[in-house]
């Protein structure tokens, strides 16, 4: 009896939780690192630590692509229902060299399904080195802003802001950041995801 008391609380406490979903790449899947180093896994930290009822799934694959994303994400909705959804992609896709455009319809979709499922949205910017070209380097951060408009989300503008030309913060391939970088990349991110949490709360 004592058991089925305790089953039936932890599922209504499963239930009442919020949940927070980050679809991203390589960035947000604590490549090379622990993934309890990641900053996905100190956002989730951080949320505990201010008894914020939050449960984060992190469904970041490294190399993911927007169509990898676009492919995983109706399932990832419907199992979770998630009340924010943290879309990071893009970097990929512009490395392999798609163009501006197909990108920035994928970014339109993911934001378009997530919003349709009834979930606040954060869209976090990405760069691509500079070698790539100005014309095309500038059209692929652009997007981020116009996709952010367009549905009226916020937005992160890099995610790699004071991280990515601070060698002492990458790892050696030059992509991507080491541990001691994480705690900088969530600093990038809670100003633009702490007003959702807020509205999430004041709303609940």
């Amino acid at each position: 009896m004592r058991y089925l008391i305790s089953l039936a609380l932890f599922m209504s406490a499963s239930l009442s939780a919020n949940t927070l979903l980050v679809l991203g790449d390589s960035l947000s899947a604590a490549y090379g690192i622990s993934p309890e180093q990641g900053w996905v896994a100190l956002l989730d930290e951080r949320l505990q630590a201010t008894d914020t009822d939050y449960q984060v799934i992190n469904a970041s694959v490294s190399g993911e692509t927007t169509s990898g994303g676009l492919t995983r994400l109706p399932a990832l909705l419907s199992q979770h229902q998630p009340d924010i959804v943290l879309i990071e992609l893009g970097a990929n896709d512009a490395l392999r060299g798609l163009s501006a455009a197909v990108i920035g319809e994928n970014l339109k979709s993911l934001v378009a399904q997530s919003l349709d499922a009834g979930s606040q949205v954060l869209l976090i910017g990405i760069r691509i080195p500079p070698n790539y070209g100005p014309q095309y380097t500038e059209a692929f951060f652009a997007l981020y802003a116009e996709v952010a408009d367009q549905y009226e989300v916020p937005r992160v503008p890099f995610l790699l802001e004071n991280v990515a030309l601070d060698w002492n913060l990458m790892q050696s391939d030059g992509h991507h950041p080491n541990a001691a970088a994480q705690p900088l990349i969530l600093d990038n991110v809670w100003p633009y995801l702490e007003p959702l949490l807020t509205a999430q709360a004041d709303g609940s």
